[in-house]
């Protein structure tokens, strides 16, 4: 992944597409972030990518949102009990939350949106595939009884990532598993939804009925002060155009940066590095439902013990200061780091790989790998490994696309054998979406799926460290990912800005100086 000045300049080209935005920009009221790309349809219970949440961060809101600490506080929650010993929970809802619609949020909309998620959304099967009733037992109230306490409740609806936005109660009920409309994009957040033209922005705008609560923003947590009247997300897949485009002034912000620009442009004085707090990991994983690599876990371990993780990492972000080569799914230093398998992380053994292979009676047969170049990490690593594959006699078919196309074939297990993703930090093991069987890759082996509920079905920290454990070595066996190691990622914004936010793109609590 090298982008030197001749592909710097190539970038400023691409600029002329945006003319007619910047034409239209007022410098004090509007916001432009270059985007990685176009995203898909921003109903963001159904999507765990990244480049709607983004979006939909602004626009909708969830019960609970991640401090800094990645610690649940409450946002469209006031307070909460639990009974029964973790069976029952009681979520008391803040008064006077407006939609943008103009009407008020109720304990109706939350249940209505509560059972959607539990049904289709991205991660709602891992709270409510165990909840025997939700309803509204008060205007402000919600009750949910579970057949079995879950420990990481709170977690699991504290993101818009895959989770519990909260929609008016029409707009969820009629939705079922499609995608809301555009029309219906109306939640609670500091934005509100304007237009989409595709592949030149999405815009969103400031709601002036938002009421943030009474705590001081931290993380994604506290207060949410819209200090601009729109903000506009330009799809730009070029890095170098998103370079150049923030040093031209013309993009206020852009992420997603190549490794090899981080020390120049750190000293760059058009432009602030924003290098992310929380590292975000690769992934490649395996088709669990079809094809060459389905329940055939010794040709998977054959994979893994060829490849050198480091080299990988190397070429994808650049400088050491911004990845770790590290096998522990959760870094080290906090409460989930495990050193259980991962002896196996990196081996870098190809005469290993090529006995494992044999034994797996594997013959030659190309495994399709799906890459995007929108995010330039994703093809670099996938480039190293095929080239480490072949070294191990593994012939490896790479099928480059756009993420947008990426996003839909990763739902169709005929088109692949191995799709190339990253993760974002999770504050809880059940965050990660390897763990939901209903995830693409679909990983549900008999022994997976008896960890899972051994983990969900206990409060006590330490008996779901113990599983935990067992789950990262099981991960090590059948293999259903394979971590890259922990990455740190940075954007990079207009001098201009202040009160960026470390924990990620989001532009409330966001001002210029």
């Amino acid at each position: 992944m090298r982008y030197g000045p001749s592909v710097l300049m190539r970038g400023v080209m691409g600029l002329a597409t945006a003319s007619f935005l910047i034409a239209q920009a007022n410098a004090a009221t509007l916001l432009r972030e270059a985007t990685i790309g176009e995203p898909p349809p921003l109903d963001v219970m159904l999507t765990t990518a990244d480049v709607a949440s983004v979006i939909g961060r602004h626009i909708f809101e969830t019960l609970y949102a991640l401090d800094s600490t990645y610690t649940p506080r409450p946002m469209l929650a006031e307070s909460d009990r639990t009974e029964d010993g973790g069976r029952t929970i009681v979520i008391k809802l803040r008064e006077g939350v407006l939609f943008h619609n103009g009407k008020e949020m109720t304990a109706k909309d939350v249940v209505a949106s509560m059972t959607r998620w539990g049904s289709f959304g991205a991660r709602g099967k891992l709270l409510m595939a165990a909840a025997t009733s939700v309803e509204a037992t008060g205007k402000y109230e919600v009750t949910l009884k579970l057949s079995a306490p879950n420990g990481a409740w709170k977690a699991l609806i504290a993101d818009v990532n895959g989770g519990l936005a909260i929609y008016p109660e029409d707009i969820a009920a009629k939705a079922g598993n499609r995608p809301i409309e555009q029309k219906d994009y109306i939640g609670t957040g500091p934005y509100k939804f304007v237009e989409w033209r595709p592949n030149r922005y999405v815009e969103v705008e400031r709601f002036e009925g938002y009421k943030p609560v009474k705590e001081k923003g931290d993380g994604f947590a506290g207060a949410r002060v819209a200090s601009f009247d729109k903000i506009r997300f330009i799809p730009v897949p070029d890095v170098g155009t998103r370079v150049s485009g923030v040093q031209a002034g013309d993009y206020d912000y852009a992420e997603m940066i190549s490794g090899d620009l981080y020390e120049s442009l750190s000293k760059d004085p058009s432009v602030q590095v924003q290098r992310t707090n929380a590292p975000i990991f690769g992934l490649f994983f395996m088709n669990s439902k079809q094809g060459i690599l389905k329940d055939n876990y010794k040709l998977r371990r054959a994979i893994q013990t060829a490849l050198d993780k480091s080299q990988a990492l190397r070429v994808a972000f650049g400088p050491k200061d911004l990845w770790n080569a590290e096998g522990s799914i959760f870094p080290n230093g906090t409460p989930w780091y495990s050193t259980e398998g991962a002896s196996n992380y990196s081996a870098h053994d190809p005469k290993k790989a090529k006995e494992l292979a044999k034994e797996a009676d594997y013959t030659g047969t190309p495994i399709r790998l799906l890459v995007s170049t929108n995010y330039q990490a994703h093809y670099d690593e996938a480039s190293v490994f095929t080239r480490q594959l072949a070294d191990a006699g593994i012939n490896v078919q790479m099928m480059v696309v756009d993420w947008a196309t990426l996003l839909k074939m990763r739902g169709q297990p005929e088109q692949w054998d191995i799709f190339v993703t990253h993760h974002s930090f999770a504050p809880d093991p059940l965050l990660l979406t390897f763990l939901n069987a209903s995830y693409p890759g679909w990983w549900d082996s008999p022994e997976i799926g008896s960890l899972r509920a051994e983990s969900i079905n206990t409060t006590d920290p330490a008996a779901r460290k113990s599983t935990w454990d067992k789950i990262q070595s099981l991960i090590y066996e059948q293999v259903p990912v394979m971590k890259v190691g922990d990455a740190y990622t940075y954007d990079i914004a207009s001098p201009k800005l202040k009160g960026l936010n470390p924990n990620g793109p989001v532009f409330w609590n966001v001002s210029t100086k």
